[in-house]
């Protein structure tokens, strides 16, 4: 297989950061949404802290994106640390989907701690990096973020070929034959996808573009949509139809607020359709992407207000 250099990984003010009471809602729990974030509750007295801090620290970092790090200052967060029943430091956390997945309390050797970023890493649906298959699927998302979707598919397909269980390798491949214009051919391989990755990031990163992708299809027109919601800001239906013409048309920031604004004016029209359509853009986008951040800030902010 092909030696690619791919450049570094993601930076590290992205992968590793403090966090405050405050930021834990957006630092954590809404980013362990899409990516596992690893908790470090520690304190500047604490001895062994220092010593595992930043062994976790490389962990992290050698994931290559595959998890996140947040560390706490327990004595500036003791109200979050009474609630997640913080009884000894170093305390570790993994979070994931919003809920801490796994954990352990105390110094550990480094073998100890690579294993456990490795476990959480896998029960997210991740996968650490660390061979060739990797580097190919990389590649593969290269050629498709430049246009050339059959052969990001044909690099998938030969990945799937070594391991039928790449999630990062059939996530792509369905997003390329979307981005092919071959939906139900996308449909048909995310609906026989194996049992083990069915539930993994990816892989519900590409069901909700094909979601999206089929939504597009019956897309209304967009200047007699924006017409309509300009003569009546309540029409909610015109609303929710508007943003899916944006959204068909590119305009991904636009159909965001169209829905952030129909949630704000009525969040139970039609059964909480607006949020259910907030998460499933945000799904289709990728972990780090401004909109969905953005988005996802806006909407917990009013959600929680």
């Amino acid at each position: 297989m092909m030696d690619l250099n791919l450049g570094a990984g993601p930076a590290e003010d992205d992968l590793i950061k403090d966090t405050t009471e405050a930021t834990f809602m957006a630092d954590v729990v809404e980013a362990s949404q899409t990516i596992p974030v690893i908790v470090d509750f520690w304190a500047p007295w604490c001895g062994p802290c220092k010593t595992l801090g930043p062994m976790l620290e490389n962990a992290v970092r050698a994931a290559k994106g595959a998890v996140k790090m947040v560390k706490i200052d327990v004595d500036q967060a003791q109200m979050i640390a009474g609630q997640l029943q913080i009884q000894s430091i170093p305390t570790v956390y993994a979070f994931f989907k919003g809920q801490p997945i796994d954990g352990f309390q105390g110094a550990q050797p480094e073998s100890e701690i690579k294993a456990f970023v490795e476990k959480v890493i896998k029960a997210s649906g991740g996968e650490a990096p660390g061979d060739g298959l990797d580097d190919a699927v990389a590649a593969a998302e290269d050629m498709l973020s430049e246009g050339a979707a059959t052969d990001a598919a044909q690099t998938f397909a030969a990945v799937l070929g070594e391991d039928a269980q790449h999630a990062g390798a059939y996530g792509g491949l369905v997003r390329a034959h979307i981005a092919l214009g071959e939906l139900d051919q996308a449909e048909a391989i995310l609906n026989g996808a194996p049992a083990e990755i069915s539930k993994s990031a990816e892989l519900e990163a590409a069901f909700a573009q094909l979601e999206l992708a089929r939504q597009a299809e019956g897309a209304g027109p967009l200047d007699e949509l924006k017409s309509a919601v300009e003569g009546d800001p309540d029409n909610h239906q015109a609303r929710f139809d508007l943003a899916q013409a944006m959204h068909a048309n590119g305009d991904v920031q636009g159909a965001v607020e169209q829905l952030l604004e129909l949630f704000r004016r009525d969040r139970e029209w039609n059964e909480g359709a607006a949020k259910a359509q907030l998460f499933t853009i945000f799904d289709a986008l990728k972990p780090d992407d401004p909109i969905m951040l953005n988005g996802r800030r806006k909407l917990s902010s009013m959600i929680f207000a």
